[in-house]
């Protein structure tokens, strides 16, 4: 496969992600009302609780993956804050599948706050390629911040990949939280 295709690929999978996650959010608020939004709120705990560990190691596996194919597959050079999302997301895609591996109950302690600087990182990238004006001058002339590398559907970036990414672990981690709380 060429890169145009995977680029294609894992921009539908962010919007794919990303409606999931703004679904899955908005059951949450509706649930605080009680009654068919609770319904499926615990239909969600229930049916991945116990696997959203695993399931969140995997989108950190394929994120890190997707950034290693772009930078030594692809040739895009990684900017400054291409790196600061990947500082984020390397060792989430370890500590995930090792707490996947132990059941580790309290992962989103640690993670969770990880993933949220990674995906706030992200959004700040994504601004600085819509709005040159907002960046500080932080990086490179060879792999300048503002550089897009990936444009599809008309607005999905990297950065916008990354975010969806950072989002889906936090919303997996929330609902194995949700789902270990009431195993108690």
């Amino acid at each position: 496969m060429d890169t145009a295709t995977i680029s294609a690929f894992f921009a539908l999978s962010a919007v794919a992600i990303l409606m999931l996650v703004v679904i899955t959010g908005a059951v949450w608020l509706l649930s605080m009302g009680g009654g068919p939004a609770a319904a499926w709120k615990s239909t969600i705990v229930v049916s991945l609780g116990d696997r959203a560990v695993l399931l969140a190691w995997l989108v950190a596996l394929i994120a890190t993956a997707g950034s290693l194919y772009y930078s030594e597959v692809a040739g895009f050079e990684p900017c400054a804050y291409c790196w600061y999302q990947r500082i984020a997301m390397y060792p989430l895609a370890v500590i995930l599948g090792v707490a996947a591996w132990r059941r580790d109950r309290s992962i989103h302690l640690y993670a969770i706050p990880l993933a949220a600087i990674g995906g706030a990182i992200a959004v700040y990238h994504y601004l600085v390629q819509r709005f040159p004006d907002l960046s500080t001058g932080s990086c490179s002339a060879t792999a300048p911040c503002r550089g897009i590398w990936v444009w599809e559907l008309g607005f999905v970036t990297i950065p916008v990949m990354a975010f969806a990414c950072f989002a889906a672990i936090i919303t997996l981690l929330g609902i194995g939280r949700s789902r270990a709380a009431a195993s108690r």
